[in-house]
């Protein structure tokens, strides 16, 4: 058994596994670190290879028993104590992995009321965050490429911290095309944008009731039981009632940044 720390956003998490694959798959794209303590480990999982089938389709069976929480998909199982404090994770490969840990990362901070993992791309303007989202095909990935030099915190999810003081965007590691580990500082949220590509520009500011229903069906999280997902809707409304939301319709080139900043 091999035993390594990560940090997400302000959280250690411990991950032990007897498969040298997996350890390296966290190697890779997650920050290592060394805790100080073991008592200042927030999560410890557990991950083993060789359960299921490859990827058949992005389905989670759900149950919320007493004493354990299980997401179960065909190339994924995750078993969660109900605290969130630690769990056993078995897959079938790395994209599997992947996967499941956006599901149990996603749930964890939701749980604790600390932010949100809303799927989008981040990037950096003037030391200030700006959130680009849609749906599937809007361009998120676009606009992340169209960005460059910027600096980029996610290009398929954003991972928030939402607090009454401040809304703040850390380097996410959940990444699609760009391989990063999150170490990069994190900014506070200025803009949230609805992307529609059009022929020309416009940034249109939207209601907050109107950003409230966009952002909704964004976010990454898998209902488990009625208390947690009760706890979504006060993050969500102090993120849309803090940050103005806007649709975006942009051109398939960086002119768009011209009405951001």
């Amino acid at each position: 058994m091999e035993s390594l720390w990560i940090k997400i956003g302000d959280h250690i998490i411990q991950i032990d596994s007897h498969s040298e694959r997996m350890i390296q798959f966290f190697k890779k794209l997650y920050q290592v670190i060394m805790p100080a303590s073991t008592a200042s480990v927030d999560i410890w999982i557990k991950v083993e290879e060789g359960y299921g089938v490859p990827f058949v389709d992005y389905n989670v069976d759900i149950k919320n028993e007493k004493e354990l929480i299980t997401y179960r998909r065909a190339d994924y199982l995750i078993e969660m104590a109900p605290d969130f404090k630690a769990a056993s994770v078995f897959v079938y490969d790395e994209f599997a992995l992947k996967h499941a840990f956006i599901n149990l990362y996603s749930s964890y901070i939701v749980h604790i009321r600390w932010g949100l993992l809303i799927h989008s791309s981040c990037v950096v303007e003037k030391e200030q965050a700006h959130l680009f989202a849609g749906p599937s095909g809007a361009g998120k990935s676009t606009v992340a490429k169209l960005s460059y030099p910027r600096q980029l915190l996610s290009d398929e999810a954003t991972l928030i911290k939402i607090t009454d003081g401040e809304i703040i965007v850390y380097d996410s590691p959940f990444r699609s095309d760009i391989e990063e580990k999150g170490l990069a500082e994190c900014r506070p949220l200025a803009s949230i944008q609805i992307l529609h590509q059009a022929i020309e520009n416009d940034r249109i500011l939207m209601k907050k009731s109107d950003g409230l229903f966009q952002i909704m069906d964004k976010i990454f999280y898998w209902t488990h039981c009625p208390e947690d997902t009760k706890k979504i809707l006060p993050l969500m409304k102090t993120l849309v009632d803090r940050v103005p939301l806007y649709e975006l319709h942009f051109q398939k080139n960086n002119s768009f940044w011209e009405l951001i900043s």
